[in-house]
């Protein structure tokens, strides 16, 4: 809807002032914000502050438009969830490792949910949340931050703050039990997923554990040459495909995950049990100062490539900013990341990944009926 018009810029005209200055936009949601970006040069940087500005305080939301909009998220919800049942077992594990947390409903939300909002929840949330007060905005490129920082102060001061809501505390209560789900989906091939809570990143410069947990990453997955790859897929070849992910940089709390397909005949049992073997051995025999160099190497070198795109740059400086890290500790990551030990990576391994944390969700495949082909629905692309 921050796309259907202000009270001076009508329906569409947005995307189009963007496109004729030769620049893109787009915008997307996470589980801690929304973000509305362009990419263009840097003299048409004013335009776009213009245009955002406009839009944070004058958006207008029509009855009508909202109606095809919410149909168009509706459709999208089918095809990038309902009907992927990879991204169904993602959403369900979800709801089952977070109890109270905001973090367990899906960021599209549920379909229910979809299908009962209205015009009127969305003009509520504009008025609550849409606020300079309550945004952040990051500008990365060839520019003087002196002559950003004036229009910033001339496009966006003279909109006014609001009382925001108050955030209450929402603390996830620690995991007691291992949790286990089933989830029966259309699908050709059984998949796992666990996830074990573990810690954010809170104070960049006295936190050691989730540098410590992200080099675990690295050693779990990531190349031909990490754990789960060389044993599970290569050697074993129980398993078609595995990886380990974690991202420590959150406003909540947080999941380092493993996920993995089982070859053609194997079991989804006996895969679990060869990744807890692979955990096991790292807790009990820790990693050697040569597979450290490496992991440390890769997970450096995938960072510090990323920042060639200005991109990047800006998603890294918001996503920190939104967590409450200073710029300092992005600055700071790469030294972070190179002083972690061996002994760190076996102490987070044997502290976080326990089962009293874990949550475990198994796919089993149901029969492949006939989709029913469902009607167009403008703005979405169907894949063929």
């Amino acid at each position: 809807m921050m796309f259907k018009g202000t009270q001076s810029v009508p329906p569409g005209e947005f995307s189009k002032r963007i496109a004729a200055a030769g620049g893109r936009e787009n915008a997307f949601t996470s589980r801690d914000y929304t973000a509305y970006f362009q990419q263009m040069q840097k003299d048409r940087l004013e335009l776009s502050m213009q245009l955002e500005a406009d839009r944070m305080a004058h958006l207008v939301i029509s009855d009508e438009l909202f109606a095809k909009e919410v149909q168009v998220v509706m459709e999208e919800r089918r095809l990038r969830t309902d009907d992927q049942p990879q991204s169904v077992v993602y959403e369900r594990l979800m709801a089952t490792a977070y109890q109270v947390h905001p973090y367990r409903r899906p960021v599209i939300g549920w379909m229910d949910d979809l299908q009962n909002m209205t015009a009127q929840d969305a003009r509520d949330w504009y008025s609550r949340w849409y606020a300079p007060n309550n945004a952040i905005l990051v500008v990365a490129g060839d520019v003087k931050a002196d002559e950003v920082i004036a229009l910033a102060k001339k496009h966006f001061g003279p909109l006014p703050a609001r009382a925001l809501p108050e955030r209450k505390p929402q603390t996830e209560p620690a995991q007691i039990g291992e949790k286990r789900i089933v989830v029966k989906a259309p699908a050709q091939v059984p998949y796992l997923l666990m996830a074990w809570h573990a810690p954010a990143l809170k104070d960049w410069e006295k936190d050691a554990e989730p540098y410590a947990l992200q080099i675990l990453a690295g050693v779990l997955s990531g190349n031909d040459s990490a754990r789960l790859q060389k044993s599970l897929v290569k050697t074993q070849q129980i398993a078609v495909n595995a990886s380990a992910g974690y991202d420590a940089v959150a406003r909540g709390p947080i999941l380092f995950m493993i996920d993995a397909t089982p070859s053609a005949g194997k079991s989804v049992a006996a895969l679990e049990k060869a990744i807890r073997a692979e955990i096991s051995r790292i807790q009990r025999e820790g990693i050697s100062e040569a597979e450290l160099a490496r992991v440390k190497a890769q997970v450096i070198a995938a960072d510090v490539y990323q920042r060639d795109s200005l991109f990047y740059q800006a998603m890294q400086l918001g996503d920190y900013a939104i967590a409450g890290l200073p710029p300092a500790a992005l600055a700071g990551r790469v030294d972070k990341l190179r002083a972690v030990t061996a002994a760190e990576v076996q102490a987070v391994a044997k502290k976080w990944l326990q089962d009293e944390r874990l949550s475990v969700a198994e796919l089993d495949p149901q029969p492949l009926n006939a989709q029913v082909r469902r009607a167009a629905v403008p703005g979405v692309r169907h894949a063929n």
